[in-house]
């Protein structure tokens, strides 16, 4: 398994378009057959920071991602309308 944790900042007055693009992905993401779990988290002291933890398989489904459709046209589409992503770190665990 490994685990991508991704921070996005939404532009000034962009935060429910953010949100609402972050819930397509995230309900399209979750049907890929190597994504275990794809959750997003809005700041709660920052409402334009979103943080998202995402597990997959292996590096493989991690890549199988990134060349989806729903990624292409929302992660690196629509959601750069709205704001940008401040990082993004691929973790494995620790065995």
């Amino acid at each position: 398994m490994v685990v991508l944790a991704v921070t996005w900042v939404a532009n000034e007055g962009c935060e429910r378009q953010v949100a609402d693009l972050f819930r397509r992905l995230s309900k399209a993401s979750e049907e890929e057959p190597g994504c275990l779990q794809f959750a997003v988290h809005q700041g709660v002291e920052d409402q334009r920071r979103f943080f998202l933890y995402e597990q997959y398989r292996d590096e493989a489904a991690v890549e199988a991602h990134r060349q989806t459709e729903h990624f292409r046209d929302i992660a690196r589409g629509e959601l750069l309308k709205f704001g940008k992503r401040a990082e993004g770190t691929l973790y494995r665990p620790l065995e």
